[in-house]
């Protein structure tokens, strides 16, 4: 419930960099999932082409000019029948879920961050202010020594112990400083902007307790933290690739097919049998790869495996972070009964 963290964390999800780099690395995984689809489909492209050529005399023709001109459009399709492309698409499809769900822990990071940073601030700022009325008071009570000295009611030890304290006190003074500028720097940092100070709001002891810890958080868990999300389509994203691997074993299977007009002069280009045409298909099946095909076979299964490792490793350390914070917290509790 303070505002000034509150507008501490719109700041950060606007300005830090790190949540900057990971929307562009979102926009880069849908393009590229447009690029891969894309293969599934038949590409045309249009051309035209004009040249004037002349061709030397020979022994049965004069010589003469040529001015060739043509026009056409060309289509190639490599047909998906092993499911190539229909696994590379699913794999990249994955990888956009897992980059969206990447950005949304790096929001979520950020957050953590910028809040702890901030209260560890306003925790230097409160001892700050205990250390300065610390030495206020051992400066009074220096004072009242000394005059009690004077008095001859005290020794100079005594007096010289109170100074020890005011030296010790005032000591303190600056390091607390110093770690309170790095903390403003570090917070100016999370906020994608130069080192500078922090306005501040509620202090420490005027901010609310934090609510009780609903029941079942941990289970929960597998369905909300994005970092299990993300590793999870990572796991389904290097599962489709072992499919585009293992279609490289089968033979592909190509459509051509143009169309067009072709004339020796550009006003007779579209008129009389000037037109042309040719359709193809071509097969062509791997015979000897030097176990180029085996290897990226293995390749991707042990990146798949790689995977799986990742995704029961972030579960395991979704349920260690879970369980040390509810222990922090019940300790957190018996500490404030």
């Amino acid at each position: 419930q303070d505002d000034q963290l509150q507008g501490l964390i719109r700041e950060a999800l606007t300005q830090n960099y790190d949540v900057r780099i990971a929307a562009t690395r979102v926009l880069q995984a849908q393009a590229l999932l447009g690029i891969t689809r894309a293969d599934q489909f038949p590409t045309i492209t249009g051309g035209a082409s004009a040249s004037n050529d002349r061709f030397p005399a020979t022994k049965v023709t004069p010589p003469f000019e040529a001015s060739p001109t043509q026009v056409n459009l060309s289509l190639f399709w490599e047909l998906d029948f092993w499911g190539k492309f229909r696994r590379a698409t699913e794999a990249a499809r994955a990888t956009v879920l897992a980059t969206e769900w990447g950005q949304k822990a790096v929001l979520s990071t950020v957050v953590s961050d910028v809040a702890t940073a901030y209260f560890q601030l306003r925790e230097l700022d409160s001892e700050l202010e205990i250390s300065q009325r610390t030495l206020a008071s051992r400066k009074e009570s220096l004072r009242l020594t000394e005059v009690r000295a004077n008095g001859g009611n005290t020794s100079l030890l005594d007096v010289r112990q109170s100074e020890q304290l005011v030296y010790t006190a005032a000591g303190a003074i600056p390091d607390l400083e110093r770690r309170i500028e790095q903390q403003e720097n570090l917070i100016s940092i999370l906020l994608g902007k130069n080192p500078g100070p922090v306005t501040r709001g509620r202090t420490l002891v005027d901010n609310p307790i934090s609510p009780t810890v609903p029941a079942g958080l941990t289970s929960s868990l597998l369905d909300r933290r994005p970092d299990i999300q993300a590793a999870e389509q990572q796991l389904v994203a290097g599962n489709a690739r072992i499919g585009v691997a293992k279609a490289a074993y089968f033979p592909q299977i190509t459509l051509t097919a143009t169309g067009g007009y072709q004339s020796t002069a550009l006003t007779s280009l579209f008129t009389g049998p000037a037109g042309l045409w040719s359709f193809g298909g071509a097969l062509v099946q791997p015979i000897f790869t030097a176990g180029r095909l085996r290897s990226n076979v293995r390749l991707t299964e042990a990146q798949e495996q790689e995977l799986v490792l990742d995704y029961q490793f972030s579960i395991q350390q979704a349920f260690r972070e879970v369980a040390d914070s509810l222990i922090a917290y019940r300790k957190n509790q018996e500490f404030r009964e």
